[in-house]
């Protein structure tokens, strides 16, 4: 007799507490302008730089780090090794930055903590880069999810309808409904998946395409 093997997870979990409670509509009707504070803060350690002229005539240089990329992809590549601390910054780095978007994303009404998980939960398993990564792939993966941009290009763009859509119900009832709830947090799932697969580089299994 035959039995059925369901896939195990997929290594890259991604969840957030739905708020079976009455959200704070002020809060909500001006997340926009609210936000603002905790999105200048994550711009400071997502990457970028900036310069300014000084009264001397020289420039002034200021930076910040953001999510590593090239430096993981090398190691795995030339010597087949992942440092635990720079997947432990990616990891941190993208809670931080799922918390803010799930904020933005009305799916919270707690203002982003940088340490705290609150109700936004991202996990990966730490790989161990000899035996769990193919030395190569990581060089070509980015180019093997373009399928997932595709999707998720039209994804993303009905995620911020459905989050419209929640602005009003919330303004109006208090209360995010449930399905656009889990509509959003399913689009966000599948963008970490696709982060996690070309761009932290924490698994070779190729994303799913679906919500769940």
């Amino acid at each position: 007799m035959n039995t059925l093997v369901s896939d195990p997870p997929y290594p890259v979990r991604f969840s957030v507490d739905y708020p079976d409670r009455a959200l704070d509509r002020t809060s909500t009707a001006f997340r926009a302008v609210v936000a603002i504070p905790v999105l200048a803060l994550l711009a400071t350690v997502s990457g970028g730089a900036w310069d300014a002229s000084s009264d001397s005539g020289g420039t002034v240089f200021a930076g910040a780090g953001g999510m590593l990329f090239l430096g993981p992809l090398l190691m795995i590549v030339i010597r087949r090794k992942y440092p635990r601390w720079w997947f432990d910054w990616n990891l941190e780095l993208q809670r931080f930055s799922n918390r803010v978007t799930a904020y933005v994303a009305l799916l919270d009404d707690r203002y982003p903590s940088t340490t705290d998980a609150q109700g936004v939960h991202l996990d990966y398993d730490y790989p161990d880069a000899a035996d769990d990564l193919n030395r190569w792939l990581p060089l070509v993966k980015w180019l093997l999810a373009v399928p997932h941009y595709l999707v998720l290009a039209v994804l993303n763009i009905s995620a911020v309808l459905a989050v419209v859509a929640a602005w009003f119900a919330i303004v109006v009832t208090g209360r995010y409904p449930k399905r656009l709830f889990d509509f959003v947090t399913g689009v966000l799932r599948w963008n970490n998946r696709v982060v996690g697969y070309a761009f932290t580089l924490v698994t070779d299994r190729y994303p799913p395409f679906r919500l769940s």
